[in-house]
């Protein structure tokens, strides 16, 4: 009885790890067809800029409104914090190295996966569950590089901006409540952010960030759609797992760049 019983849960995990590996392998094999199939989208990239507009200039409002907020509350809780030792002049490097190194990148992919990523998922899932896409495979259109590609590298080329967006709006919003609303003087919040934030450093590795992120986050995004069950339900299935995947996926790799790119 006991033995059946192990035997039962071996087997169950067995087939859940082969699967999720099966599943990998696709995700890897889908990821490369898509780089090789990329030339539509970047021969005719009128396709990719329509796909840049509707990732990235629709998804301006919150990342724009979400980073004034979170730079808004870094100002405060900052400002709070640096006082206790007599270092409130700080704040400006406080808060811009948060946002140019950690925050702006992570969160902006977060709001980018859930806005613009769902939205690819479900955008490619309706077109296979109404089989646009097998008509298009009819009509000797090659759906990955006229549906996928364009998407993808919207989604790459769209986050290092918004991401950028982001931490620019922060900085702005640590200036209103340090400066405006505090009291902090200007030309210290000012200086010291410029004299202490590094381009290479700092700048540029919040950069690298968002754009592995913007690969991720379009990856798994292009994938989930395109291997959704042609359903309803596998629709929104796929959907939610974009979402809950990705935003996994940013918080590990977040963690992997990190220790690399600031471990001396």
């Amino acid at each position: 009885m006991v033995v059946n019983v192990l035997r039962r849960i071996l087997e169950s995990l067995g087939r859940r790890v082969t699967s999720r590996l099966w599943r990998l392998g696709f995700a890897a094999r889908f990821l490369l067809a898509t780089l090789l199939h990329s030339g539509t989208a970047l021969k005719r990239f009128q396709l990719t800029i329509r796909e840049i507009y509707f990732t990235g200039v629709l998804s301006l409002i919150i990342i724009l409104v979400s980073g004034l907020f979170v730079g808004m509350v870094l100002g405060l809780q900052g400002y709070d914090t640096l006082q206790r030792y007599g270092s409130s002049e700080a704040l400006g490097i406080l808060v811009a190295l948060s946002l140019v190194r950690e925050l702006g990148p992570v969160v902006a992919a977060l709001l980018f996966a859930s806005r613009a990523g769902s939205a690819i998922t479900a955008e490619i899932g309706l077109m296979k569950a109404t089989e646009q896409l097998s008509a298009m495979e009819m009509m000797a259109v090659n759906p990955i590089a006229r549906v996928v590609a364009p998407r993808f590298w919207a989604g790459v080329i769209s986050m290092p901006l918004l991401a950028a967006l982001f931490s620019a709006m922060g900085i702005f919003g640590g200036y209103l409540v340090g400066v405006q609303l505090i009291g902090v003087d200007e030309g210290s919040f000012w200086s010291q952010m410029q004299a202490s934030v590094d381009f290479r450093e700092d700048i540029m590795n919040g950069v690298i960030k968002s754009f592995v992120f913007g690969v991720i986050v379009s990856w798994i995004a292009v994938f989930e759609g395109y291997d959704a069950d042609p359903t309803a339900e596998g629709v929104s299935g796929a959907t939610t797992r974009t979402v809950v995947t990705s935003s996994l996926a940013i918080l590990f790799a977040d963690f992997i760049l990190t220790a690399f790119m600031f471990r001396g």
